[in-house]
Parts: C-alpha cells; structure tokens; sequence
C-alpha cells in the first residue's frame, strides 16, 4: 500500500469547515528573510540560531505537527494549492476533464467522512474473512499472496526493479520486511525508551484488534503474539547503517535456491497468488533474513500465523477505515512517536491521500497552474553551472588518482542529465477505477494498478522516464541506479528558488540542493555505481582508502552532535554519524561546490552588499535559512534511529564549521565554534 496519511478530523467538502477548524492559509515565502535572524548573536559561535533564532521564536511547531520549518511552509504552501485544484475538480460538473474528474471524485470520497465511519471494517471485511477461514500454512499463503496483489504487505517486501550489477534490465527482488514500529531497533534495543516503546505499541495492536471485534483478553493475547513475531524478523534484519552498502543487498539466485532458504515457506505459492509474471531468477536483499523467516514461520502456531497476517492487514488499512481505527493509528504513530499534539483538518488529508494514489494525474494539473517553461529554463543553467564547478573541483583534488578521477568525470558527466519540474511522460490512470462514495475502496484500487504497473516493468529495458516523486512534491533526489538527479517542481519555488532573487541567495538555496543531489553520486553509497548506474568497483585501492578516511572524519563530527536528551536517561541522544553519512557528504559538498560555482558566475562581476551583508554572507544565509525549524522531542529521537539526514541545526552548522570560506566570510577567529581548528572534507 502506499504511503497514507494517518490523520482524522470529521468534516465535508465545504468551505465553511475549515473556517470552523481555524486553519490558514499559507502565504509564499521569501527566499532571504532578514527577519529570521538574530543579529544579536555571533554567527561564529552557532550560525543556525544566529541565521534562524527570529524565525525560530516567531514559529512555533503547531499542533498537527511533529516538526516545523522553511521546508515544511513550502510544504503547506504547496497543499493550499492542490487544495484549490481538488476544490474545484471535486465538483461534479460536464465541463470537467476525465483526469480533474479522477481527481476530484477521488477527493470528494476522502472528505466523506459520514460515509466513509458508516462502512466501518467493511473494505477489508472479506479479507479478514479469507485470513481467519485458512485452514492450513499453503492456504495462509495463498492469502497472503492475493493481499499482496493488493498493495498490502507482509513479512517481506516484493517487487520489480533495476538490476544493482545491470542498470538497464529490470529483475525481481524480495527483501526483508514485515515491521510495523518505524525501525528493528525498537524491537531489539533494551535500553528504557526502547522498552516503553514497544509497551506502547501492544497497546495500540490491542485497541486495534478490539476495534476488529476480539474481546479485550484475546486483542491482548494476539498484540503480545505480533510483537512476539515481529521481534524475530527485526532480529534477523540488517540494521539501516549496514544497509548503506549496496553490495549487502545484493544476492542473485535462482527461484530454486530461494525455496532452498525457505523450505517450509512456498514461494511458488505465494509468487502465484500474488499473480506475479514468470521469473526465475531475482535478488534476495538479504538471505539471511530469508534463513530466520523459515523458522520463524516453521514453528509459529498457525493461529499465531492469521493473526500477524489479520494484524499486518488491520494496521496497514487503518488510516482508511473509519475514524476509530484511524485514530488508534494516529494516536501511537503520530502522537506517541513524534510528538504531534492534534490530527490535521481532514482537507490535508485528503489532499495528501490524492497525491499519493493519483500523483502524476494531480501533479499535471499542478505544473498547469504554477509552473513556468522560465524556471525550468533557469534551474537547468544552475544544474549546468553546479556540474562545471564540481567537476573543478574532482580535477584538484590532492587525494585521488588521475585514473579514478577520469572515472569520476565521465560519471559527473553523465549526471548532468537532470529531471527538472514534471515528468515528459505522464502516467496514465484511466484503467484505475474511482467512485465518490469509497474512499478505501479507491486507494486500494490505486494501489492494484500500482502493482501491476510495477510487475509489467519485468523483462524489459529500465525506463528511464520514470519519475520517483510527484511534481509538487518539496523536495529532490539522486539515484543511483538511474544514474539521475530529479529536482520537482514543488522545491522549485522560495526559499528554495527565487526567479526574483539574486544570486547569491539562490546558489545558497537551491544551489546547495543541486550540489548535494550531485554529490550523493560520490558519497558513501553512490560512489559504488558507475555513470550508468551499475553497482561496480571503479576506484583504485588507495583512493578507495583515501575516500573512507575523509568520510570517517564527518561521520565522528556528526556522531558528536545531540539534538535531543534522551528523556528516560537525561542524557544526550547523539546522532549516528554513519547513518547520516551520505546526506552529510551531500551537504558539505553540495555547499561548497555550490559556493564555486557562484564565484564562477561572478567572475568579472561581483554582486554588491545589500542590507550591510556581503555577497558570501547572503550566500551561506540562503542556504542556512532553508534549514530554520523547531521539533518535538519525540521527533527528534524517531530521527535519531530512522532519518539519514541531520536535523537542521546540524546541517547548516557541521557543514559552514567545515569551510574556510564561512569563517572568512563573516570574519571568525580560529577556534571559533564556527571555525575549528580541524575540519572534515570530502568533495
């Protein structure tokens, strides 16, 4: 299933419930706010609050949410406008298009609340009823199977997907799976949070199930049974740092082979109720877990069996079901594990529910409406311009061997091919079929054709065309086995990207961002595929050593910072440097070539102070105040174990520590906290 926001608020599709609900409209942000700072600090001791401390005092986290920033109005800036999109299309009128038609049924059925509490537990009703009637181990898998073809999951994930070793052939892959709390570490740790965590959860599975029917003592005894399985899965999982190395999940077998890791599990079975196409060969993300899932499954009870099957079922459909199985799931995930105080107005919702089941559908009404060939025409000369300064900087490198940097280059080189703002094909939905009074019925069915099209890419060439985010979606990503970066365009938009700013700023904002997406090429992980994406050793041993020891020095500076204290303890809950390493490399890298790639576009003529700030300084301003947020606790320790990026503070800070460039900028002394004696650099 896909990702489903899991937030409730009773209303309908009128204007007159969001003014009930007290919400506001979002206005667009600017890209260098001058009132975000706090000049009355040093920025040489902690530039964040220095280039934040006004926005942070001026915003705090509101209550539907866990964390708060720059990042998250542009965000919210962005629903408003998708909102107004699905407004208007929710209205059933002839004039409508078949594609604002989809979307606005689609809409309407989501805000339905009445309609979508009367139908209670009776989407997954027949579901439930194919889980308790299975008799025996072949007919639970048979079951699982069928689910599967649904878009629900199970104690592994399965899928289509590009060959790591062949980038241009598509392969089957299974993987480990089937967890439920955020990460294995909350089954595995022993340490008091950990503990209360997972009492948490087995209160939550408990309502869960009495929700579904069971009397108290049996919901109990069957959240005690899942936490129980789940717990043997985590421990047989390759924790997230280890997962960091492609070639750990890599493993080529036959279909045979595969059944020989898991005899008492029929894969045969499953891949054919699942109505997978033929193969014989796929990748096992990790076989050892495969290993532990066949005991796990060979001496589980059967009844314990249909029971993590019906729970995994239960809590997956949760966010679609009536409103007290959406509240329980709200109530553990959101508010338990990060902190957030009250459910969103259920537009945003309904909003996100669009985005995720029919994306690329609202997403071509969304660039219709806001997005201009101008911008696009622009960011692809910032792309150009980011790729020429870092393939400067790959040609002065001291560390590497002319053989590996030649390599290098033909790898940047091919990067620069980037995705900017929407997809050139769009997908079609036509065959997904939405009705106005079913909201769950219609994510399913998303999500049916979400399996298919994800099973009809086997056996043929990787398209390239894809895209891997909706167009309004605030953010941006390299991938590896594309070998692309894709920047959409939701991110294209202030603080981000000002076609109004000058540029300073804007190599500061969005500038960093094209430099990070392009140094996750040749950060920990992406530096192990080559220019066409193939998982491949192309670097020479010594520079091989060279790069881990450059790498090992951010991952001890992040190691060392602590955003939160842990509250069972009182301590300080530090950051996995390790974790955190690849979108650390992108950060100080992405900053730095970003800045040369301003100095190269100033050559001749440099930009003059404004507001009594220098061109540099309004540069490391644009990208600091990208970063500007507050976070609950909770959020902040859920990051610690799961998010591989740093949180703000850490990522405007360890990166301008590390550059002689800042502290010259805003005149530091050696030893300031800003300008430390040693700095840490990769790229």
């Amino acid at each position: 299933m896909h990702r489903l926001a899991i937030v409730l608020l009773s209303g309908v599709l009128t204007a007159t419930i969001l003014g009930a609900q007290g919400d506001e409209r979002t206005p667009r942000l600017t890209s260098l706010d001058m009132t975000a700072m706090d000049a009355s600090l040093d920025p040489c001791a902690d530039f964040f609050q220095y280039a934040c401390g006004g926005w942070r005092k001026a915003n705090p986290i509101p209550g539907d949410k866990a964390r708060w920033g720059r990042f998250d109005q542009l965000a919210e800036y962005n629903r408003w406008a998708l909102r107004d999109i699905l407004d208007a299309a929710a209205v059933p009128s002839a004039s409508r298009t078949p594609i604002e038609a989809k979307v606005g049924d689609a809409y309407a059925a989501c805000m339905d609340q009445k309609t979508v509490d009367a139908r209670g537990l009776q989407p997954i009703a027949t579901w439930l009823a194919d889980i308790n009637g299975a008799t025996s181990r072949p007919e639970l898998v048979n079951v699982m199977g069928r689910l599967r073809r649904e878009g629900l999951g199970g104690p592994f994930t399965f899928g289509v997907g590009p060959d790591l070793k062949n980038a241009k052939a598509t392969l089957m892959n299974v993987d480990q799976g089937g967890l439920t709390m955020p990460d294995r570490d909350y089954y595995v740790k022993d340490d008091p949070k950990s503990a209360e965590t997972r009492e948490k959860y087995v209160g939550y599975a408990t309502a869960l199930f009495h929700l579904a029917g069971e009397s108290d003592t049996d919901a109990a005894a069957h959240a005690a049974s899942v936490l129980a399985f789940e717990t043997k899965l985590a421990q047989a999982q390759l924790d997230r740092i280890s997962r960091r190395d492609p070639l750990k999940r890599d493993h080529h077998m036959t279909t045979e082979a595969l059944k020989a890791l898991t005899p008492s599990f029929d894969f045969a079975s499953y891949f054919s109720a699942a109505e997978a196409p033929s193969f014989t060969e796929l990748n096992v993300g990790w076989p050892d877990f495969f290993k532990a899932l066949d005991t796990t499954w060979q001496s589980a009870s059967l009844d314990d069996l249909k029971t993590y099957v019906r729970w995994r079922l239960l809590t997956t459909a949760a966010p679609v079901l009536a409103a007290p199985f959406e509240q329980a799931n709200f109530q553990f995930f959101s508010g338990y594990l990060r902190g957030i105080k009250q459910q969103p107005p259920r537009w945003k919702t309904c909003v996100a529910a669009v985005d995720d089941s029919l994306g690329e559908a609202l997403g071509q009404l969304y660039v219709a409406k806001t997005f201009g060939a101008e911008g696009k025409a622009r960011m692809k000369a910032l792309v150009d311009n980011l790729a020429v300064a870092l393939e400067q900087d790959i040609k002065t490198l001291d560390w590497m061997t002319p053989e590996t940097k030649t390599k290098a280059l033909d790898k940047l080189h091919k990067l620069g091919k980037s995705k900017i703002g929407y997809p050139d094909v769009w997908r079609d939905y036509s065959s997904v079929v939405i009705t106005r009074d079913d909201y769950a019925g219609n994510t399913f069915r998303a999500d049916h054709f979400e399996v298919a099209r994800n099973y009809a890419k086997l056996g043929k060439p990787v398209d390239k065309t894809e895209w891997g985010m909706t167009p309004p979606t605030v953010n941006a990503y390299y991938s590896p086995q594309l070998a692309e970066i894709v920047f959409p365009a939701g991110i294209l938009q202030p603080p981000f990207f000002n076609r109004d700013a000058d540029d300073p700023v804007n190599y500061g904002a969005i500038g960093a961002v094209i430099g990070h997406e392009l140094s996750h090429g040749f950060d920990d992980s992406g530096r192990k595929f080559d220019g066409e994406g193939n998982l491949t050793d192309w670097w020479t041993e010594a520079d091989g050593k060279n790069f881990d020891e450059r790498a090992a020095c951010i991952a001890d500076q992040y190691s060392g910072y602590s955003p939160v204290n842990d509250p069972k303890t009182g301590k300080p809950a530090m950051l996995q440097g390790k974790l955190t390493l690849g979108e650390n490399i992108g950060d100080n890298g992405g900053v730095r070539i970003a800045s040369m790639a301003l100095a190269n576009a100033q050559t001749g003529k440099p930009a003059a102070s404004r507001d009594g700030l220098t061109a540099a300084q309004r540069f490391f301003l644009g990208y600091a105040q990208v970063w500007c947020q507050n976070s609950t606790d909770e959020d902040a320790l859920q990051r610690i174990v799961t998010d591989p990026h740093s949180p703000g503070r850490f990522r405007v800070n360890g990166v301008v520590s590390n550059m002689p460039e800042f502290a010259e900028a805003f005149k530091c002394k050696p030893g300031a906290p800003m300008a430390p004696e040693k700095r840490c650099r990769v790229w």
